[in-house]
């Protein structure tokens, strides 16, 4: 049976959250592999002109947010600026060797121009990025463990999220960044090296940049504003329990009322882990119109016939999640 083609956004500043496991589901993955696996992350995002909103990268799967922009003009120093970053050692396996690459770019001839347009394929754009991150860790982590065969499990499942609807970003970054949390491994997210917001906290920089994306007037806020306003939100999530899932862990109260009380109020419900489930099978989250011309989109390329319509995000349609609508639902 072909692939089906994968539904992505036309939108100009797309954001998706993609998820990706391992063969059979195996934990393969120690502290030294997801460690390779960061660095290797910010290496193809951004070579591929991605930012990164956040991350978990667990032992057999990870999850990303990632905003895809457009596409700007981007010049021979850029491209090899960026070439750089995603080779940062070469070798005789290197795909085209540096001083290869500066000298046709420069010639400015035939071979200049193809190898300039094959590389800005390779760029701003969701499944081209995925496939240079997945493809450059397989490599490293077969040779590493004397190991071959596939890696990565099906291809990567990916959820369209409304870029300038901050609560949304928010209720899937959350929901990513509280990962080793209910999984038991941390009892505080910033204590869990291998996500955005725990590097946030320890380093600022690019996870520091993709929190303050999210939050509305993050731009006018100073660095400390951003974590402790994007903390509240994220213990607010992470305090209650996830629906269906008895076995995950959740942040304690006590804990909860500690970071509470040095902040002074919680601006996101606690009964957001109500509806996790969405958040990995929604497909398009975000305001009604917005899912509306997605769903439009859905039913023309796929020739369906039938009027579909944006589903609310929380049935009981609480004052928090009253203009969240999905795509799809699980029934």
């Amino acid at each position: 049976m072909p692939r089906q083609h994968r539904f992505k956004s036309n939108s100009n500043d797309a954001v998706y959250h993609c998820i990706s496991r391992t063969i059979n589901g195996e934990h393969l993955f120690d502290d030294e592999a997801k460690e390779i696996l960061r660095k290797q992350l910010h290496q193809a995002a951004e070579f591929s002109g991605v930012k990164l909103v956040t991350y978990a990268l667990m032992s057999n799967h990870f999850h990303v947010v990632v905003r895809i922009p457009t596409q700007g003009t981007v010049s021979d120093e850029e491209l090899i600026r960026r070439y750089k970053v995603l080779h940062p050692t070469q070798t005789e396996w290197s795909e085209i060797q540096l001083a290869t690459l500066e000298a046709t770019l420069k010639s400015g001839g035939e071979e200049a121009k193809k190898l300039r347009k094959r590389l800005l394929r390779r760029m701003n754009d969701l499944s081209e990025f995925m496939k240079t991150f997945k493809h450059r860790f397989a490599v490293w982590f077969n040779k590493s463990h004397k190991r071959f065969g596939h890696l990565w499990a099906e291809r990567f499942t990916s959820t369209i999220i409304e870029g300038n609807h901050h609560y949304a970003l928010q209720v899937v970054s959350a929901y990513v960044d509280l990962n080793p949390v209910r999984a038991g491994m941390v009892k505080d997210p910033k204590d869990y090296r291998w996500s955005g917001y725990g590097e946030a906290v320890a380093t600022g920089g690019t996870m520091l940049e993709g929190l303050r994306s999210i939050l509305p007037d993050g731009d006018k806020l100073d660095d400390a504003a951003v974590l402790a306003n994007y903390r509240m939100k994220l213990f607010g999530k992470g305090s209650v329990a996830k629906r269906g899932d008895p076995k995950a862990a959740k942040i304690s109260p006590e804990i909860f009322e500690k970071v509470a009380k040095t902040d002074g109020h919680l601006s996101i419900p606690e009964h957001l882990g109500t509806r996790i489930s969405w958040i990995t099978w929604g497909a398009v989250i975000g305001g009604k119109q917005f899912v509306s011309e997605h769903l439009e989109q859905y039913r023309q390329h796929n020739q369906r016939r039938q009027h579909l319509e944006p589903r609310p995000f929380a049935k009981d349609e609480t004052e928090a999640l009253a203009d969240l609508f999905a795509m799809r639902s699980r029934k």
